[in-house]
């Protein structure tokens, strides 16, 4: 890990946090799992104002480009539950590859426990929107 833990801004640490408590996690058991893994990498995190993370890292609208154990290149765009669209690539950070990816950034390798078995993923590029997270988007 580029950064020896992960790193989150505080109003997106906090959004995580108030999500997964009131989430129950999920409904299935490999996607509770995943959250469950979240939910104890958060104890650990380094928590940061939104000027002190590093452009690199993989937070709320970031562009994120991995590749799979297999080779195959995927690109997606984290966000909030609410605005998850599959057509657009835009994928939930309640879901298993949104939980594995935030506050990893570029060069990492994840190992994570995916709902088709154990996989190890490379972040190979990231990339931010003008702003990663309003006010507005606070409401849950």
């Amino acid at each position: 890990m580029k950064y020896g833990s992960l790193i989150i801004e505080k109003k997106e640490y906090v959004y995580l946090k108030r999500i997964l408590n009131i989430s129950g996690y999920a409904e299935d058991h490999e996607t509770q799992k995943c959250l469950m893994k979240l939910s104890d990498e958060l104890k650990t995190a380094h928590i940061v104002d939104a000027k002190e993370v590093p452009l690199d890292i993989i937070r709320f609208n970031s562009k994120v480009t991995v590749v799979f154990e297999n080779g195959i290149e995927k690109k997606v765009q984290l966000v909030i539950p609410m605005d998850k669209d599959v057509t657009k690539n835009k994928i939930s950070v309640l879901t298993p590859m949104g939980s594995a990816l935030i506050g990893y950034s570029t060069d990492d390798v994840i190992e994570w426990d995916f709902p088709n078995g154990k996989q190890q993923i490379k972040i190979t590029e990231v990339s931010q929107e003008e702003e990663a997270f309003s006010n507005s988007d606070l409401v849950i």
